[in-house]
């Protein structure tokens, strides 16, 4: 009885804990859209394909950036991470 109420116990407060993938990456100073899109157009490139950027933030910080190529040429920031310089 005490591990079916400890389980749904568990259940109840894990259900709360949801993720909301709707918040997207937003440019910062140094990405590629920040400001809009680069007058650009990458043509070569097939849509769906994957672009790096990486630069160094207002802060020192090193930051590597990933965009998506979509269908009508533009990039979509989507993910970001700040990595140290030393390890």
């Amino acid at each position: 009885m005490k591990v079916l109420l400890t389980t749904i116990l568990s259940v109840v407060m894990l259900s709360g804990c949801t993720s909301d993938s709707s918040t997207e990456v937003q440019p910062i100073p140094g990405s590629i859209t920040y400001g809009g899109q680069p007058r650009t157009k990458l043509t070569k490139s097939p849509p769906g394909s994957a672009i790096y950027n990486s630069f160094y933030d207002s802060s020192g910080q090193r930051v590597k950036e990933t965009y998506i190529l979509q269908p009508d040429r533009t990039l979509k920031l989507t993910r970001r991470v700040v990595v140290p310089d030393f390890p």
